[in-house]
């Protein structure tokens, strides 16, 4: 017997015995009407259009980003590629010119000097076509997330950016591809040779990813790419693993753990990355 059954023999009727049944009425109907929507759809709700002017041809842009505090991280891989639960922000992390053609991580969009200007405007601007049309799209799928980083990473090529700037290009481009590769629909004809060919791509970043961070490494100060030398080094480490590259891995994990100036967050992940070396080892 509840407190809310004497509530009977004052004439009030509360069948269920809820105090919140409209709340809970309203949650029901909230998640009716999404799971209604097509997930294109719930994405394109999550974004909005910004402004930008370009840094080389100096015309004025659209393009798509996240609002502010609409996804969560849910985890992130070893190699530090993050995992959102209601979609996947990395997608718009490129911003490209549709004018000329020039396209950058949002963080480096700006970065740029009046050399590299030029050399843009000689060898991208010079013989650019928009033919992807992405003003016009209220999403991006993966394989126009792709293309953009492509863009990006063209771009920064042509510029003559650092080797991080580049490995780091890579490094996202591989996280985008692998985004692509869990994405697939298993129930597809292609879906074989699309899932092999989302793996070749991936690795071939993923291995240049390595290269240039290496090189960075001996020949760059810090920060790179926003990050200190101790998220650099477990990166490196995290993408060797991946390229089957243990000893440069566990070498560099080592030096992690042991560092007096590294702080507990890195440590803990150099850890678990090494013990999941060790437990391959044993396998």
């Amino acid at each position: 017997m509840g407190i809310l059954s004497g509530l009977g023999s004052m004439g009030i009727d509360v069948k269920d015995g809820s105090l919140f049944a409209e709340d809970k009425k309203k949650t029901a109907e909230a998640a009716a009407a999404a799971e209604e929507k097509d997930p294109v759809a719930l994405e394109a709700e999550e974004l909005l259009k910004r402004t930008a002017t370009c840094p080389v041809c100096g015309k004025e842009f659209q393009y798509l980003s996240v609002k502010a505090n609409r996804v969560r991280l849910l985890g992130q891989d070893i190699d530090l590629r993050p995992k959102y639960e209601q979609l996947d922000s990395l997608k718009y992390n490129v911003i490209m010119c549709h004018e000329c053609g020039y396209a950058a991580r949002v963080q480096s969009f700006k970065d740029v000097s009046t050399k590299q200007k030029q050399m843009i405007r000689e060898k991208i601007g010079a013989n650019y076509r928009n033919d992807d049309h992405d003003e016009d799209k209220t999403t991006y799928d993966y394989d126009t997330a792709i293309r953009r980083y492509q863009r990006a990473l063209g771009t920064a090529i042509v510029k003559g950016a650092k080797s991080s700037e580049i490995a780091y290009l890579c490094l996202q481009t591989a996280w985008i591809v692998r985004g692509k590769r869990e994405s697939l629909d298993k129930n597809s004809p292609s879906y074989e040779a699309d899932f092999k060919e989302c793996v070749a791509n991936e690795n071939e970043l993923l291995n240049n990813s390595l290269e240039g961070f290496k090189k960075a490494r001996s020949s760059e100060d810090f920060p790179m790419c926003g990050m200190d030398e101790y998220t650099v080094d477990y990166i490196i480490a995290a993408v060797a693993v991946k390229c089957g590259q243990n000893d440069v891995a566990t070498r560099l994990l080592s030096e992690l753990i042991v560092s007096k100036t590294a702080n507990n967050r890195i440590k803990d992940k150099a850890r678990t990355l090494k013990d999941l070396i060790m437990e391959q080892k044993k396998q």
